[in-house]
């Protein structure tokens, strides 16, 4: 059935029965199953087709029409719709354009306000970029024109049903079990710790893989621009998410807001989901008075990469010498994990950094893992996370948590006495 057919049988339907609210999904389903049968022309369709064609027309009307089956396929990992007749997704790390397409661009406007809604957002005319999410945890960001040159476009990014374990990424050698159990100690010793990467690189995914190593007894505080981390081994938890302007531009709830007033809920962890802007030096300062063992994501070509945009983070919020940007970063942050995605489309951990302190002005990182590549084998990328040889300087958080790590003793042999600032 092509489209046209579909936009018609569809039509009728809806003149036939009052499709809203009131109408209960048996009702609806019923009756779109009997109109179907009813149809002599519809005869030729085998009762697995007809099946379909009523999941089909029922998604467009309760669900999210065409994109309701990319939605439920857990395979795909990304939608991508450029226009009502323009849809792309990624599966198994392969982008591809679908035969898909929305009945008009108004039909697909119509879904973009059914999910801004459904989370209390405001996208129109005057405001036509906000980020959202869907039922199931999915990112959503939409662009509606005039910015979006070709129609309101949108793309969602998908997560799993249950978050992925440190084992899971160990299975997939996204990273190493050595540097795992690293991190596990660390994040359980209450290090604060920051994950780079570029976009879809895996941070998230990585996030909530560490965040599975919190102790179940601390409460967590997480505060993100749309909600998406899914931290399901920490009871006592509380997720805060901002708030766009309303139609009158007041009732803006920030990101910056939101660390503020997690400050005052006694969290022992902040869990900050992205960084991009001024509220960076929220963040510092919420690691720099008392609250260890927070984390936090940011976008980076590289861990040293990630140092520089924290320092244009903070400035854009304040007017600070750089040099007390540095610091401030320097005593805040104790690893740096940063994520990329190589050209095989696989995600892994390229490298583990702990942060030393200054040196000569400078953010010094001491690198403690480092992939090293292999070449190729079967269109996948050989290599490894290897140890650097570094070993790890600042143990007194490991101390205090009663921790012994047998590699984790002090060595600054290459940093003369006071010439690092710790």
């Amino acid at each position: 059935m092509n489209d046209e057919m579909f936009g018609l049988l569809r039509s009728d339907i809806r003149a036939g029965l009052d499709v809203t609210s009131a109408v209960g999904n048996k009702e609806l389903t019923a009756y779109i199953e009997r109109t179907i049968l009813e149809r002599e022309s519809l005869g030729y369709l085998t009762a697995p087709e007809k099946h379909e064609l009523v999941k089909r027309l029922f998604d467009s009307f309760r669900g999210l029409d065409v994109l309701q089956p990319l939605i439920d396929n857990p395979a795909i990992t990304e939608i991508m719709i450029n226009s009502y007749k323009e849809i792309f997704i990624e599966e198994d790390g392969q982008i591809r354009r679908l035969p898909l397409a929305f009945e008009s661009s108004g039909r697909l406007e119509d879904i973009i306000q059914t999910v801004v809604s459904e989370v209390n957002r405001v996208v129109n005319d005057s405001s036509p970029i906000v980020d959202a999410r869907l039922k199931d945890g999915s990112r959503v960001n939409i662009v509606l024109p005039p910015v979006a040159l070709k129609g309101p476009a949108m793309t969602i990014r998908k997560f799993p049903e249950t978050p992925m374990t440190m084992s899971e990424l160990i299975k997939r050698e996204a990273i190493s079990p050595e540097a795992a159990e690293l991190l596990q100690t660390l994040v359980t010793a209450k290090y604060n710790i920051f994950i780079s990467g570029g976009t879809g690189s895996g941070k998230t995914t990585f996030l909530n893989a560490l965040s599975q190593f919190i102790p179940a007894h601390e409460r967590v505080i997480t505060v993100e621009d749309s909600a998406e981390l899914q931290i399901v081994t920490v009871p006592n938890l509380v997720s805060l998410e901002t708030r766009n302007a309303n139609t009158e531009g007041k009732g803006e709830i920030t990101i910056r807001d939101l660390i503020r007033s997690s400050l005052r809920m006694r969290p022992n962890r902040i869990v900050v989901g992205e960084v991009r802007g001024a509220e960076c030096l929220d963040m510092l300062q919420a690691m720099n008075t008392g609250h260890d063992g927070s984390l936090s994501t940011g976008h980076s070509n590289s861990a040293r990469d990630m140092v520089s945009r924290l320092e244009t983070m903070v400035l854009s919020a304040a007017d600070l010498p750089v040099v007390v940007v540095r610091q401030q970063i320097a005593s805040a942050i104790d690893i740096f994990v940063h994520l990329s995605r190589l050209r095989d489309r696989s995600r892994r951990v390229m490298g583990i950094s702990e942060v030393i302190g200054l040196k000569d002005g400078e953010v010094v990182l001491n690198s403690l893992y480092e992939f090293q590549e292999m070449g190729e084998l079967a269109g996948r990328i050989q290599g490894s996370l290897n140890p650097s040889g570094n070993l790890l300087c600042h143990t007194d958080k490991l101390k205090m948590a009663g921790i012994t790590l047998l590699s984790a003793v002090i060595s600054q042999a290459e940093f003369k006495k006071g010439e690092v600032m710790i």
